[in-house]
């Protein structure tokens, strides 16, 4: 009886994220990827951290209802009536998403321990992701962070089994627990696979990092862990297909294929990591400033600066004593009117330098990316002593600072 439960819950989960894969293809040629990449619903805020459902996770809930009112239930409880199996494969897929959420809190609120900022947690087609501004600065930090979901789901694993003991004569309530403890039984024992980007492959990262004291070792290592289980998914996928299963097949396929691709892509992160934290803000900067002065129309800019010059970006100096004063994109001048273009000058609709980040010449690239994340920005005045600028950093000039050390390998 066991192992025909375990092998309809493998089914189950199979046939699931297979409509899902196939959902999310139509929906994207549908022209709703740019809903999807603007990190769909937010839900609100868990110790200042954004916490968004993507599209593909509202699907997923509509599915997995779906599939365990007309599948799991009935198979399972056969004395069940159809209204009942909706109403409990709607609260157990809730309750389901609600465990995967404190999956990734427990990664967000030990990350917030060890002074790792989270950006923001998000539900998504795999489950969720916990993105975290920086990397752990030590092995005992990354090792703590990425255990931290796993024991969650295991925790709540023996929660909703020891529910499942106390309401067993209940069966309303006894059916979704014992789904709702072996699912989370299987996330916390399936995010242990020792291969990134699972959180068993952070540990095995960390371990490595410990031991070796190289951070770019252990990535190499955990890399390429994962990518050997990856295609360990590929080739159970191919044998899977051959045997005539075409949708459990591709699915295992599909999942090989994405979990080889973010194995692949972590060691270059790491090594990309490493070159902006080790690169200094003077070294890349532009010493070439586009100054203009405060009282500068809006139409002569436009005229001679930016259709002449080709230029988006100004940083604006006082007239009188030629101090940093602010900047001024195209972004401020489309918020004018062009018939007043004539009327208005650029220090008139600047941003004020005390609003923009300060950003010196001993800082990382690292540091300064961060930056402009979070305001959104694509370039910024380096200031020197007093209040001066001394320089300008943008993020294409970051962009070709890395590929020259790419092809050059240096």
């Amino acid at each position: 009886m066991r192992v025909r439960r375990i092998a309809l819950e493998i089914r189950f989960l199979r046939v699931v994220y297979c409509k899902i894969i196939l959902a999310i293809i139509i929906l994207q040629l549908w022209d709703t990827g740019k809903f999807i990449m603007d990190g769909g619903i937010k839900l609100g805020n868990i110790w200042g951290i954004p916490v968004r459902m993507h599209l593909s996770w509202m699907i997923i809930i509509l599915l997995m209802t779906w599939s365990l009112a007309v599948g799991y239930f009935p198979d399972e409880y056969p004395a069940f009536k159809s209204p009942i199996n909706w109403v409990l494969g709607f609260i157990t897929s809730m309750f389901f998403a609600g465990s995967v959420l404190l999956h990734e809190m427990g990664h967000a609120y030990v990350a917030l321990r060890n002074q790792v900022p989270v950006k923001g947690i998000t539900l998504f087609i795999f489950g969720g992701v916990a993105e975290m501004e920086q990397e752990p600065k030590t092995p005992k930090a990354e090792f703590h962070i990425a255990i931290a979901g796993p024991l969650v789901s295991l925790v709540l694993a023996l929660i909703f089994g020891g529910l499942w003991l106390i309401d067993r004569q209940f069966i309303l309530l006894s059916a979704p627990s014992e789904w709702l403890g072996r699912i989370n039984l299987t996330l916390a024992v399936f995010n242990m696979i020792p291969g990134f980007p699972l959180d068993g492959g952070r540990v095995l990262r960390s371990v490595v990092w410990n031991s070796t004291n190289d951070i770019k070792h252990a990535a190499r290592v955990s890399s390429m862990a994962g990518q050997i289980i990856a295609f360990g998914f590929i080739g159970v996928g191919i044998f899977t297909i051959l045997q005539g299963q075409s949708f459990s097949g591709i699915w295992l396929i599909f999942i090989g294929w994405f979990l080889q691709n973010a194995a692949a892509s972590s060691f270059a992160q790491v090594g990309l990591r490493q070159i902006l934290q080790n690169t200094r803000v003077w070294q890349v900067m532009s010493r070439d400033l586009p100054l203009i002065p405060a009282d500068i129309s809006l139409e002569r800019l436009v005229n001679e600066k930016i259709i002449l010059g080709g230029k988006r970006f100004f940083i604006i100096v006082d007239s009188n004593d030629n101090n940093y004063c602010g900047i001024v994109t195209i972004h401020e001048i489309n918020t004018i009117q062009p018939d007043k273009w004539g009327e208005v000058t650029a220090g008139e609709i600047m941003i004020s330098c005390s609003e923009v980040e300060e950003v010196t010449p001993e800082m990382s690239l690292m540091e300064v990316l961060q930056k402009m994340d979070d305001k959104n920005v694509a370039q910024v005045p380096v200031r020197g002593a007093g209040n001066t600028v001394i320089g300008l950093l943008s993020r294409e000039q970051i962009l070709r600072y890395v590929r020259t050390r790419a092809e050059t390998s240096i």
